[in-house]
């Protein structure tokens, strides 16, 4: 039985992060993961993901996500490969919405560069879109997009070199705590840690019932979509990522990069699933290309062009949509990244960074008390 300081299981956002932050600092770490990342199985493909800032979702967010745009900026350095696009983000919305005003006031709490723009303004700057009368657009001018499959490539490099071991293909089975460690068992061969990182994404709910332990967390399928759009409007040299919380359903997109189309998806809704049985085709169901369709056809029409490509993926859903980063509360030698509802890779460099902390010192520098476990009782 090999014997590692720490295990990571799950090497996808999260843990490919903290895989290399734990190395860095000369832990013996073994990452785990089921595929070979990046891959296309879990909740870290597609090309692209917004980082924004001012956070709609809870100012408690932006310090966390400012340290996340620090660390994604010294990664691209370090890796020498372009991580992070500053195409600025548009949110839009009606005036009442809440998310917005949520959003304005974390920029105002936090200083942040916002540009509050009517509606009008919003059409008038950017022809390709259509607000209608009674929606008003943020702009953050310093946020963009993060190339999430460049990411993970760029901390596994950088995680071997300083000196973790991967092991691909190894899906984990069975979670054993023993005293102060935990033994690890895959399919073909069993560890032994003196601590622990679960952080497998969909598959994380299964896992931690291998510890007697139930969490809300719930896998959901979810859609993106690429459409033919008119590059001169579209194009990410002048259009920017976007976000848009209607009163009924919210939307997220990317500008047309290297014309590979306007892509978009819809945050809320998706199915639950089994992620072992999930139906990764997309067009299996009717509002996979539908939904984002009719978005595009009514509040960006020139980007409602061919259906270019789609993919599936997933969130892993908790009921206030907020993540989970903590120990477990009955083995404190494993901590837990779970529940990231669809908003979390931009988080995933600080993410991985303050979870080597919770494993290595005891506690994170950032404040991690919205994440914790304990809110479920």
């Amino acid at each position: 039985m090999e014997n590692y300081e720490v295990i990571v299981v799950g090497a996808g956002s999260m843990g490919m992060a903290a895989g290399y932050y734990l190395a860095k600092q000369g832990v013996r770490t073994l990452l785990l993961d089921a595929y070979d990342p990046p891959h296309t199985m879990g909740s870290h493909h597609g090309d692209t993901r917004i980082i924004r800032h001012a956070y709609g979702e809870g100012r408690g967010y932006v310090p966390l996500v400012l340290r996340a745009q620090q660390l994604w900026l010294e990664l691209q350095e370090a890796a020498g490969t372009k991580l992070f696009e500053k195409t600025g983000v548009l949110s839009a919305g009606p005036l009442p919405s809440p998310f917005l005003r949520e959003l304005r006031e974390s920029a105002e709490a936090y200083s942040l560069p916002l540009e509050v723009l009517g509606a009008d303004e919003v059409n008038a700057r950017w022809p390709g879109i259509r607000l209608p009368a009674g929606f008003y657009g943020c702009l953050e001018t310093n946020s963009g997009v993060l190339y999430p499959e460049a990411c993970i490539r760029a901390y596994r490099e950088l995680a071997i070199a300083a000196g973790a071991t991967i092991h691909t293909g190894s899906a984990v089975t069975d979670l054993k705590p023993d005293g102060e460690g935990v033994i690890v068992v895959t399919k073909t061969a069993t560890y032994k840690a003196d601590k622990l990182l679960l952080s497998a994404g969909a598959w994380n709910p299964a896992l931690l019932a291998s510890l007697g332990h139930v969490l809300p967390l719930v896998p959901t399928r979810k859609t993106v979509a690429w459409f033919g759009a008119d590059e001169e409007l579209y194009s990410s040299d002048q259009f920017p990522a976007f976000i848009f919380h209607l009163e009924d359903s919210s939307y997220y997109g990317f500008p047309s990069i290297d014309q590979a189309g306007v892509k978009i998806g819809r945050h809320d809704g998706g199915l639950a699933v089994d992620p072992d049985q999930l139906e990764r085709t997309f067009g299996a169901l009717l509002p996979d290309e539908c939904d984002v369709r009719s978005f595009l056809e009514t509040y960006m029409p020139q980007a409602a062009g061919p259906l270019r490509q789609g993919r599936v993926c997933l969130y892993t859903m908790t009921p206030d949509e907020h993540f989970v980063i903590d120990r477990h509360p009955d083995y404190p030698q494993i901590v837990l990244a779970a529940g990231f509802s669809g908003h979390g890779f931009k988080f995933a460099s600080a993410v991985g960074e303050a979870a080597s902390e919770l494993l290595t010192k005891g506690s994170a520098t950032h404040d991690l008390s919205m994440f914790s476990i304990s809110r479920f009782k």
